[in-house]
């Protein structure tokens, strides 16, 4: 997994990781609002769920605390981070402002 990890991150393009629970709330909240950037974005940015609870070991890697958690990598930096639920809006201005 790690592997393929370090492969997705180091994309030219942006690529935001949503680290989640299905037992999580704002998780389930954090969802549409995901689709909707991606609708927004199209093919300039990747966005990747990732489950906590089937990746632990990624999720410790990452030091993810809580879900959700948002990362966002480009060419293998991490560029932002942030816990808990963002508005669309605000996702979008990070992810097109943090560009390299």
């Amino acid at each position: 997994m790690n592997s393929s990890f370090a492969e997705l991150i180091n994309s030219e393009k942006p690529v935001l990781i949503d680290f989640y629970a299905t037992w999580c709330g704002p998780c389930q909240m954090l969802a549409p609002i995901l689709k909707e950037v991606k609708d927004s974005l199209g093919d300039s940015v990747s966005i990747l769920k990732v489950d906590v609870d089937k990746n632990q070991e990624l999720a410790a890697m990452q030091q993810v605390r809580g879900v959700p958690t948002m990362v966002l990598y480009q060419k293998g930096q991490l560029l932002w981070r942030q816990s808990g639920v963002v508005s669309k809006e605000e996702i979008i201005q990070t992810i097109q402002s943090k560009k390299l």
